[in-house]
C-alpha cells in the first residue's frame, strides 16, 4: 500500500466529517493522521475480528479532541462504515461525538480531558504484563497536552515498573489552541526530558512519513527494561498550505472556498505520492 497516498483519502474523510458536524479539531487531525495509519495498518494487532481478544494490542487516543482522524482510520480498518461517520458526526443523538466514545467498536476509553491517556495506558500495560500477555499498549498525546501534571506522574510510573510493552507517541506539531507550545508552556529539549525520567526516546524527523514512523515503532519493540516514547515531529494542518503551521486551524470549519482549495491540495499531493 502507498501509505502517503492513502493518508490523503482519509484526510478528505476528516474534512467531510467536520463539514457535516459543523466543528472539529482539524489541525491536529491532519498532523496525527500518519501516526494512526502506521499503527493501525502496519504495527498493531487489532481488527474488528479480534477487538475483544485480551491478547490484542491496545490503543489510547489521549489527545481525544482529534477523534475525527481516529474515526477515519477505524472506518478504513472496517470497524464501522465511513459513510455513517460522515453523515452522523456531531449530530444530535449520534455516538460519533467530538471525542472518543467507548460505546463504539474499536475505542478502548473515553478521552478528551487531556493528561488522562498515559496514566490509563500505564495501568493497561502493567495489567497485561501481570497476566503474562505479550501484547503492546500504544498511546498518542499532543505536545500541548504535556503541560498536564498527570502526564508526568504516568511517565514516572511507567519507568518505575519498567513497562517495555508500552509505547507513547508525542504528536510534536508545536502548536496548540492558544499559540506556539514554546510560548505557552515551553518543553525545552523534550528528548532529554523523557530520557531523564528513564524512558527510551526515539525522534522521528518527519512525523508525517509513515516509513520513518514504522521504523521507529519497529525499533521500540526491541527495547527491554523500560518504556519508549516516539517524538513525531509533525506539521499541524498537514496536507494543505491553507492550514499548515497555522494555530487558527486548531479548531475550525472551512469555508466553501477553503474546502475547495484544501481538496485540490489533497488531490495534488496524492498524485505526487503515487508517482514517487
Amino acid at each position: 500500500m502507498n501509505y502517503k497516498a492513502f493518508s490523503y483519502d482519509l484526510r478528505k474523510d476528516v474534512l467531510d466529517m467536520i463539514i457535516s458536524g459543523k466543528g472539529g479539531h482539524i489541525g491536529g487531525d491532519m498532523s496525527v493522521m500518519d501516526t494512526l495509519i502506521t499503527l493501525y495498518f502496519r504495527q498493531m494487532n487489532i481488527s474488528p475480528e479480534n477487538q475483544n481478544d485480551p491478547d490484542r494490542d491496545y490503543f489510547i487516543m489521549s489527545k481525544g479532541h482529534c477523534v475525527e482522524a481516529l474515526y477515519a482510520v477505524l472506518a478504513a480498518k472496517g470497524f464501522f462504515p465511513i459513510e455513517q461517520v460522515i453523515s452522523e458526526f456531531s449530530h444530535f443523538g449520534s455516538k460519533f461525538i467530538g471525542h472518543p466514545n467507548n460505546k463504539l467498536p474499536g475505542i478502548e476509553m473515553n478521552s478528551g480531558s487531556l493528561g488522562h491517556g498515559l496514566p490509563v495506558s500505564v495501568g493497561i500495560a502493567l495489567g497485561n504484563r501481570m497476566d503474562g500477555r505479550n501484547n503492546r499498549t500504544y498511546v498518542v498525546m499532543g505536545d500541548g497536552e504535556l503541560a498536564e501534571g498527570s502526564v508526568w506522574e504516568g511517565v514516572m510510573a511507567a519507568s518505575m515498573y519498567k513497562l517495555d510493552n508500552l509505547c507513547a507517541v508525542v504528536d510534536r506539531n508545536r502548536l496548540q489552541i492558544s499559540g506556539g507550545t514554546e510560548e505557552v508552556m515551553a518543553h525545552d529539549d523534550l528528548h532529554e526530558r523523557f530520557r531523564a525520567f528513564g524512558w527510551n526516546v526515539i525522534d522521528v524527523a518527519d512525523g508525517n512519513d509513515s516509513d520513518q514512523l514504522n521504523a521507529a515503532f519497529e525499533l521500540a519493540k526491541t527495547v527491554r527494561g523500560g518504556p519508549t516514547v516516539v517524538i513525531a515531529n509533525t506539521v499541524k494542518g498537514c496536507g494543505s498550505s491553507v492550514m499548515e503551521n497555522k494555530a487558527a486551524w486548531h479548531h475550525r470549519v472551512p469555508t466553501q472556498a477553503e474546502y475547495d482549495r484544501i481538496i485540490a491540495d489533497f488531490a495534488e499531493r496524492k498524485e505526487a505520492a503515487l508517482h514517487e
